[in-house]
């Protein structure tokens, strides 16, 4: 990625204004709606980020999203407004979060996301 194709924090927010008429209201996104919104916003700043697109053969619980940006590094756990976490969930964001920051991320938190990300 150039950095001609990172976005600033406020194109970024105006994006997401211009989208908002055309898609759902966000906290009805589904998870895989949310993980492409959160992914394109990740992008847009200039994020690399990781998800395991078949879990299968992989580790019960590992979050849904590695992304590295200079010398931050977060993990992200995504879920609708209702999900709830497993305990294999539960059990990687207490060990990773003794280490770094680890996320739970909800489409109603999106303006959270976005200054996590800025």
């Amino acid at each position: 990625m150039s950095r001609s194709d990172i976005w600033t924090p406020e194109q970024v927010q105006a994006h997401l204004d211009k989208l908002a008429g055309k898609k759902p209201k966000i906290s009805a996104l589904s998870e895989r709606e949310f993980q492409a919104e959160v992914m394109d916003i990740a992008n847009k700043l200039g994020w690399r980020f990781y998800h395991t697109h078949d879990s299968i053969g992989s580790q019960a619980g590992f979050p849904d999203l590695v992304m590295v940006r200079g010398k931050r590094l977060i993990f992200a756990e995504l879920k609708t407004e209702k999900g709830k976490l497993s305990k294999q969930q539960v059990g990687w964001i207490t060990d990773l979060g003794l280490c770094v920051p680890v996320y739970l991320w909800r489409p109603s938190m999106m303006q959270e996301v976005i200054d996590c990300l800025k």
